[in-house]
């Protein structure tokens, strides 16, 4: 039993030895996919080298001089790929011009597809030559990873872009009149960050929150620039993964045209792609993006690309020129750029609007205003109406016993309005997710719990209806049953509400949210405790008379009736204090 923990301690040790020590002799064939040196940090972002070439055509057989120079470096790696898919395996082979600098690697099963350092000694200029090898695809780039020093490397610096003159195209040739273009030059990095001094002058912009700006604040940007028979986007917002907009012909996702810039190995990879109903979103094989750059600092990824107005050749590439709802989403991207689900609801504008007309300054909502009605109305319900309606029956039967409205005690029939507004606010807002989801939603416990309190609801109403008289031999059961149907809604409506409030459908603000929910509880408890102490006072109120015999001076029908004022002050500061919650609420859906 000894040996395995030994064997581990021992792969422990040379797991260390070897992040620390990293690859000083250059035999890197662990990263020929990935092209990430096992250092422990993050890349560069902003490289210091270029790779530069000799051609910028080629045919099976030619060779190809690739240089990259900069300033002293220590390590590099050099591969060739796919144009069209850089995360595809290397293509063709190199061959040495200084062995002394750099010595050649297999990757995968192509036989010296890739060259790197031999040792640590500092470089400004590596030479070698590429092979290009029959069958290769028609457009290959050349990239390289540089370590200057242990912890300071760049990964994947995009170099030229060598294609075939005469390679048959895996799509048909655009008609003549055709105004697509495919992408034909390699990304590029942006210099410095984007800015909104031309929103609403030059720019079609929408941000989150309104009146941020990409290049000092950590927000979400989307801007649309006309120039003649295209349009320049920008987009920008803190997300390690990936950021996307989609345009859309109303408010629901499916049937979208979508793009997408996503932190695919700390590049950013710009696409095109179509969403299909509520599902991930399908990427194109080939797009029409031009002058694609992009920007990865701090967390914050920008991206910036131009798209013909018009796109007649590409399926499911929507006209610039017409009016469209307008999705900003930002989520999780694996490693190899595979994306997740956002992680918060998308941003959403309130109309539609045509990006190509007169230059707007918008902002958007992340919560949809029947989600948004669906949280008010609840609260309304069982925050206000519920919550004073079930003090009243509690505390005040004796304070308003001999007080009458239309026939019937007075605080029976305030007791039975606000319960019949909170099951008329509660069948509507129950009713207003089916109409936007268009049916059932999966959304954790939050529609079971709903769905209970919906039943109880109508439960409650139902017998009350049948309510017996007051000494009928079945009232005693009917006052449990009420009470207990009544509570239990009471209590499920609080904790749905809890758990509905971090939905990503509306997602309040934290933890504003949670302390108004909290504060609402913790609000009720002590006035309902305060209540009850009263009662109890009131009740127990007696004077010594002769004898030391104790007597009861008042009936508790009475003594309830004496502290009227002290209750009716109590029933003010509730409903104020409600108010007070009930604004907090709205206030806090108003900023999603």
């Amino acid at each position: 039993m000894e040996l395995p923990g030994l064997a581990f301690y021992i792969w422990m040790f040379v797991c260390l030895c070897a992040s620390v020590d990293g690859y000083p002799s250059g035999k890197v064939r662990e990263a020929c996919t990935s092209m990430i040196p096992c250092h422990g940090t993050s890349p560069q972002l902003l490289p210091e080298h270029t790779i530069t070439v000799n051609a910028t055509e080629f045919k099976p057989g030619d060779k190809i001089e690739v240089n990259l120079s900069g300033p002293d470096f220590e390590g590099f790696f050099i591969q060739a790929r796919d144009a069209e898919d850089l995360n595809s395996p290397a293509v063709g082979s190199f061959v040495l011009a200084d062995r002394r600098h750099s010595q050649l690697l297999t990757c995968g099963r192509t036989k010296n597809s890739a060259v790197s350092h031999t040792s640590k000694v500092k470089k400004k200029y590596i030479s070698v030559y590429w092979m290009a090898p029959g069958g290769a695809p028609r457009r290959v780039q050349f990239l390289a990873t540089v370590v200057k020093k242990y912890r300071i490397f760049w990964v994947k610096i995009p170099g030229p872009v060598v294609s075939q003159p005469n390679a048959l195209s895996s799509t048909p040739p655009l008609p003549a009149t055709s105004e697509a273009v495919l992408t034909s030059r390699s990304a590029s990095f942006l210099p410095k960050p984007f800015n909104a001094s031309a929103c609403g002058s030059m720019k079609f912009c929408i941000r989150d929150p309104s009146n941020c700006d990409p290049g000092s604040d950590s927000c979400f940007f989307l801007s649309f620039q006309q120039e003649e028979g295209s349009v320049f986007i920008e987009m920008s917002g803190p997300s390690a993964g990936y950021v996307a907009f989609a345009l859309s012909h109303d408010q629901w996702m499916g049937g979208d045209d979508a793009y997408l810039c996503v932190n695919e190995d700390y590049r950013v990879g710009v696409h095109t792609a179509s969403l299909k109903g509520r599902g991930p979103p399908v990427l194109d094989a080939e797009n029409a993006l031009e002058d694609v750059s992009w920007r990865l600092v701090d967390g914050v990824l920008q991206c910036s690309f131009r798209r013909s107005i018009h796109l007649p050749t590409f399926k499911g590439r929507f006209n610039l020129d017409a009016s469209y709802y307008i999705f900003l989403a930002h989520g999780k991207a694996s490693e190899g750029g595979l994306i997740y689900k956002h992680v918060r609801q998308p941003l959403v504008t309130s109309g539609m609007y045509n990006v190509t007309g007169a230059p707007q300054d918008i902002g958007g909502s992340r919560s949809l205003r029947l989600l948004k009605l669906h949280g008010v109305l609840m609260f309304v319900a069982w925050i206000t109406t519920a919550s004073v309606g079930v003090v009243v029956a509690r505390f005040f039967k004796p304070v308003w016993c001999h007080s009458f409205l239309f026939g019937k005690e007075l605080w029976f029939q305030v007791h039975r309005t606000l319960m019949l507004i909170t099951v008329v606010l509660t069948t509507m807002s129950f009713a207003l997710p089916f109409m936007y989801r268009g049916g059932w939603s999966q959304v954790g416990f939050h529609p079971y719990l709903g769905s209970t309190v919906m039943a109880l609801t109508v439960l409650q109403a139902l017998v009350a209806g049948f309510r017996p008289a007051r000494h009928a031999p079945r009232r005693q059961l009917f006052n449990w049953f009420h009470w207990s149907t009544g509570t239990t809604a009471r209590i499920l409506a609080v904790v749905t509400m809890f758990l509905g409030m971090d939905l990503p459908a509306l997602d309040l603000p934290d933890p504003w949210d949670t302390y108004t929910m909290t504060g609402f509880v913790a609000w009720h408890v002590s006035i309902d405790v305060l209540l009850e102490i009263h009662s109890y006072c009131l009740v127990r109120k007696v004077e010594v008379v002769e004898d030391d015999r104790i007597q009861i001076l008042q009936s508790l029908t009475s003594a309830e009736a004496e502290g009227r004022l002290f209750k009716q002050v109590v029933l003010t500061i509730y409903v104020c204090g409600n108010v007070v919650f009930l604004a907090a609420f709205l206030a806090a859906v108003n900023q999603v």
